[in-house]
């Protein structure tokens, strides 16, 4: 996750974190002292999702999530469209994004249990949807989604439920856990009872119902299982009675990953449809036979979609085909979405990328028949819904909606300058209510969160910065992982998942120059970069430290500095001069580790890992002489000034924050930041006007306090990774 957090004169709190997604609340009311204040939160995480949240303080503040910027759905069991409403579903750590295409409008369901979100899928009603989570225990949970409200809850399984699916009659509900968990339960869901159970060894990836509820199929690794309701039993014994399960009848492709399944519906409700991760289309009939098959001429193949009329298949490359349910003949093969590493924001017309360039994978796919849209899932975490009324002529498929998210961990975010002017006009170069985000994917994207159409003239958005050209680093490698079986990796927020980012090339920190002219960045190898707002263009590129650089900081205008100083895992702080082309003015190496924080308030103060907080104050020109040197018990993550200049406030590891006095180096207060007992704090962020502090924790909490007295107002959550970043 993020771990930065940034409070700006725009009011906008955006956070970030290791989850791999940006967060956005919101809300409304006055706050005590100086008249009313509004603010918008975003926050990141490692789940690679981003949220926007506009909140205003009060004693009886009610702060409501806006938007979310991401998504964590590994596959098709992730996946969900309900034909009446037009709603697409899918995950986003904890929370359930329940999308409007048409209108580009979102609504959320969170899980207190603040567990990441592994499956979902609608009641053939619309009117409930059902859920699988990670971790210890996971639960089985019923919502309402009208009210987005939970109504019933079922705990069964011990490690993680790997798919779930309603009966087409809605009255039970079939959850397959994880290989290691070996449980297949039927739950009548109204009843809050498991009326039947089996075990299964193999690896499950994929679940469907049969058109009449009669059965269900699993699909996995060397695995097609039809497993039999006997509803005499069901309806009448209290206790759960033994699943009755048959294999499929696999021949020769017995040794063939089965990626996905789906049971015919209509004419064809006697087959049963799957497609190998090796790129084949398969039938079962009513016998569990394999009738016949067909070459999808792809790579690999990772999901499908049945309905009436047609199959979708979704393979490797961006590509997506169609074909009859009746005798497998193949109708088209649809549009493709972007190319990687293409200039999204210069695009005038998707089909337009070359035959020789690399597409994201297709990783789900599912069809509204009604409105005639496909959604699809691509492992570059990019979301497109098409509309493919006219299968005849695939050109005329329209694009209904898309959004590029950031397929890796989100590591900060930046807001624009107060007062951006239009792209291309005078003085700043973003417009208002927009932001930045750099990724562990190796691109910093801008983003807008009050629809300006200044960043909606390409037909994607949003605007992406390639820092360099290794296009793998733009693919999510667990989605890759789920078509070849590894279910257990996606959507945990364990250890083995947090390596893997951590061997990862990225861009750790951003920073914007206050006439919103520059963009400074520093990856995970040292690497500074400098990029002309207006043009994007990178004017500067230095190693200018031997390990990641933790922070960029620009000197405020009112202080009468022109500095830019970066701060790095190396223990050094370089000190450069904005205004003579970034040339180095001096290096300061009094800390003895990571050093977490860096800030301008007059004077320079810096914080690290070695428990040091360091004031500095400017003689003889631009050089800087350390005046107090204050050492704690704790490691100190994060630190902020408030907007008076007078104090700073310290996040620290045993959940404290301190505040000191600027000019005497004294600790002033110092009060609890998180409300929990766990954990460490990651960020911490002041308001504009200084009344609230924001503090996010590493228990996957954000909290926001009153400054002067420490009382907690308002607490939030959302993400199902450690936040990285915060901005108000």
């Amino acid at each position: 996750m993020l771990t930065a957090l940034r409070l700006t004169d725009c009011s906008l709190t955006i956070q970030s974190s290791r989850g791999r997604g940006v967060l956005c609340w919101g809300g409304e009311g006055s706050c005590s002292g100086e008249g009313n204040f509004s603010q918008t939160t975003l926050t990141t995480t490692k789940s690679k999702t981003a949220v926007k949240i506009n909140t205003a303080l009060t004693s009886d503040l009610q702060v409501t999530l806006e938007k979310v910027l991401g998504i964590t759905a590994p596959g098709n069991r992730a996946l969900a469209c309900d034909p009446r409403s037009g709603l697409l579903a899918y995950p986003a750590g904890c929370v359930v994004v329940l999308l409007n295409p048409r209108k580009n409008k979102q609504h959320h369901i969170f899980n207190s249990s603040r567990k990441a979100i592994t499956t979902l899928a609608f009641s053939p009603d619309g009117r409930f949807m059902v859920t699988g989570e990670s971790g210890h225990m996971p639960a089985v949970r019923v919502w309402e989604v009208s009210e987005r409200q939970q109504v019933s809850e079922l705990q069964e399984h011990k490690y993680g439920v790997s798919c779930v699916a309603f009966s087409p009659n809605g009255k039970y509900i079939v959850s397959v856990g994880y290989q290691h968990d070996m449980m297949v339960n039927v739950w009548n869901w109204k009843k809050n009872v498991v009326v039947a159970a089996n075990k299964v060894s193999s690896k499950v990836t994929a679940v469907s119902f049969s058109d009449d509820s009669a059965y269900f199929v699993t699909a996995g690794n060397r695995h097609v299982k039809f497993w039999y309701l006997d509803h005499a039993k069901t309806s009448k014994v209290n206790a759960t009675v033994p699943l009755l399960g048959r294999s499929g009848l696999l021949g020769e492709l017995r040794n063939n990953f089965f990626s996905d399944v789906a049971c015919g519906r209509g004419r064809q409700a006697s087959s049963t449809f799957c497609i190998t991760s090796s790129g084949l289309l398969v039938e079962f009939n009513d016998r569990r036979l394999l009738d016949k098959w067909v070459e999808l001429r792809t790579t690999q193949a990772t999901c499908l979609s049945v309905t009436d009329e047609l199959i979708f298949c979704g393979c490797s490359d961006g590509t997506v085909r169609a074909f009859s349910p009746v005798n497998l003949h193949f109708l088209c093969t649809l549009p493709r979405p972007h190319c990687l590493g293409v200039d999204v924001s210069s695009m005038t017309d998707l089909f337009s990328c070359r035959s020789e360039v690399r597409y994201p994978d297709t990783v789900a796919v599912t069809y509204d028949p009604t409105n005639r849209w496909l959604s699809c899932v691509y492992n570059d975490h990019s979301v497109y819904v098409w509309d493919v009324r006219d299968l005849k002529d695939p050109r005329r498929a329209g694009k209904l909606y898309s959004a590029l998210y950031h397929s890796s961990c989100v590591w900060s975010l930046e807001v624009s300058p107060e007062g951006g002017g239009e792209v291309g006009g005078g003085g700043a170069c973003l417009p208002p209510s927009s932001f930045l985000s750099c990724s562990s994917d190796n691109t910093i994207r801008l983003w807008n969160l009050d629809g300006h159409n200044v960043l909606k003239r390409n037909i994607l958005s949003p605007k992406v910065i390639y820092v360099d050209d290794n296009l793998t680093s733009l693919l999510d490698t667990e989605s890759v992982a789920v078509a070849n079986g590894n279910t257990e990796k996606v959507g945990s927020s364990g250890s083995e998942g947090q390596q893997t980012d951590q061997c990862r090339v990225g861009i750790r920190t951003l920073g914007v120059s206050p006439d919103g002219q520059h963009l400074a960045s520093g990856d995970r190898m040292g690497v500074l970069r400098i990029h002309d707002v207006h043009s994007m263009e990178e004017i500067m590129n230095v190693q200018a430290h031997d390990s990641e650089i933790l922070c960029l900081e620009f000197s405020k205008p009112e202080t009468g500095l022109q500095l830019l100083a970066t701060a790095s895992r190396d223990r050094l702080i370089h000190v450069l001069d904005a205004g003579r082309e970034y040339s180095l003015v001096q290096t300061l190496d009094e800390h003895s580790s990571s050093i977490t924080a860096v800030r301008f308030a007059g004077e320079m103060i810096s914080c690290g890992a070695d428990k040091s907080v360091y004031f500095r104050t400017v003689e003889g020109g631009l050089e800087f002489t350390r005046t107090h040197h204050i050492v704690r018990k704790t490691t100190l993550y994060d630190m902020d000034v408030d907007p008076t200049r007078k104090y700073a406030a310290v996040g620290c590891q045993d959940r404290s924050i301190r505040i000191f006095n600027i000019s005497n180096g004294k600790q002033k207060k110092l009060y609890k930041g998180s409300q929990g007992e766990d954990g460490t704090l990651i960020k911490v962020q002041i308001d504009p006007s200084g009344l609230y502090i924001a503090a996010s924790c590493s228990d996957k909490n954000i909290s926001i306090f009153d400054f002067y007295s420490g009382e907690c107002v308002a607490s939030m959550f959302g993400h199902s990774g450690q936040y990285e970043s915060l901005l108000n």
